[in-house]
């Protein structure tokens, strides 16, 4: 197999934003035109550099993403050069799993043991690609089934099983499968092995009022981190002509619209041109109970008249604390853009990151929950449609079921 010159390497890293933001390996897909591998970690034993379903996208000349860095990412680079360099008809260039015990054959820190997953994408299944896009900017997780031993078209499906792309689900494969697990190989009742692969959306959402300069660094800020923005603006001309992958621009003078219709646990963000209009919006912000967040720019000169006409408009004072103004982390006092931007996205991530404990704690008390009645309805030794049975009671996709 070809080693790769360190030279080469570094020519690699140095292209693999081209200077501006790192691409997600899902626009890479489906923008770069040149031969390319999909690279997926599929499993992690012990330690590692990155979790199971990463990816990166990797070109002849390019690097797109990241499973980690490293030493780890060389050797998975060398590998998808190699594959690229092969006659695409030999199934070697087409799909592979490889073992990596970090510690010993890597020299990282890690320890760990992982399992990287290779497979050539063809750029003309548009398809595959523009179902997962789409769901993936909507903000809906999609499964992806790879087989590895043959080079059998890639079967997408929802969390539900509902099947969306591609082959049907394989009858060889199990009936039940864990979709908590991000990623996972399965055996089916040949030996045949298959990657059972989510492609997760980005569950934290931003909504961010107003395209000004604190608006426009935050948003950049934004760029290359998990979760998705929608840019609300009713000056269409203040948007950008180039946005990141996560963005979606919303050109309206009904802004009061979007915030009824935003899904439960969104964060809200207020920064428009007009005091007036900030004080719409937050009063509606403010009168539902379901939000994840909710920041409004200003000083605290603004929280107190903005209070004082908020109580006025009917909203109960005990909601003024779900109410962030100033933002930031306390501690920075810049006001340059760029500086508030890295303050606010600071706190953003807090709270997002506590806000996913806290529902992976949910979680987990209805599991038990849910374990305990399916224990005590169905017995010890109930299958497991039985039980998935039960958890549609709760409104838990814990199985997908063919």
């Amino acid at each position: 197999m070809p080693s790769m010159q360190s030279g080469a390497w570094l020519h690699s890293l140095s292209h693999r934003n081209n200077g501006v933001i790192m691409k997600h390996w899902l626009t890479a897909l489906a923008s770069v035109s040149a031969p390319k591998i999909l690279v997926t970690v599929a499993t992690v034993l012990g330690s590692g550099p990155r979790e199971p379903g990463a990816k990166m996208v990797i070109t002849a000349d390019e690097l797109f993403d990241t499973i980690g860095g490293g030493h780890l990412e060389m050797k998975a680079t060398e590998i998808a050069r190699a594959m690229l360099a092969m006659p695409d008809t030999m199934l070697a260039a087409q799909r592979r799993l490889e073992r990596f015990p970090l510690g010993p054959s890597l020299g990282q820190c890690c320890g760990g043991v992982v399992h990287l997953a290779f497979e050539r994408v063809a750029s003309d299944n548009l398809t595959h690609l523009n179902c997962l896009n789409q769901r993936w900017r909507l903000g809906l997780d999609t499964w992806r089934l790879l087989a590895l031993d043959s080079d059998q078209a890639v079967t997408l499906c929802d969390d539900n099983a509902t099947h969306l792309a591609g082959p049907v689900w394989p009858a060889i494969l199990p009936v039940a499968i864990d979709v908590l697990t991000a990623c996972q190989v399965l055996t089916d009742t040949t030996g045949q092995r298959w990657l059972l692969d989510s492609c997760l959306a980005e569950k934290a959402h931003l909504m961010l009022f107003g395209a000004g300069h604190v608006g426009a660094a935050i948003v950049r800020a934004l760029a290359d981190l998990p979760c998705r923005i929608t840019w609300v603006d009713e000056r269409e001309d203040m948007f950008p002509t180039r946005l990141a992958a996560n963005v979606i621009v919303e050109a309206t003078d009904t802004p009061e619209a979007l915030i009824a219709g935003a899904a439960p646990g969104t964060s809200f963000l207020v920064m428009t041109h007009s005091h007036a209009l900030d004080r719409r919006l937050s009063e509606h912000i403010l009168r539902r109970h379901d939000i994840c967040w909710f920041g409004l720019i200003g000083s605290q000169t603004k929280r107190v008249q903005f209070e004082r006409r908020l109580r006025e408009r009917g909203i109960p004072a005990t909601r003024m604390t779900d109410m962030v103004c100033p933002i930031g982390l306390p501690g920075i006092h810049g006001k340059q853009p760029a500086v508030i931007a890295a303050s606010v996205v600071a706190q953003l991530l807090q709270v997002w990151e506590e806000h996913e404990l806290q529902q992976q704690k949910a979680l987990g008390r209805m599991l038990t929950k849910i374990a305990a009645s399916a224990s005590q309805i169905t017995g010890k030794t109930a299958n497991p449609e039985a039980k998935a049975e039960i958890m549609d009671k709760e409104e838990c996709h814990l199985l997908a079921k063919r």
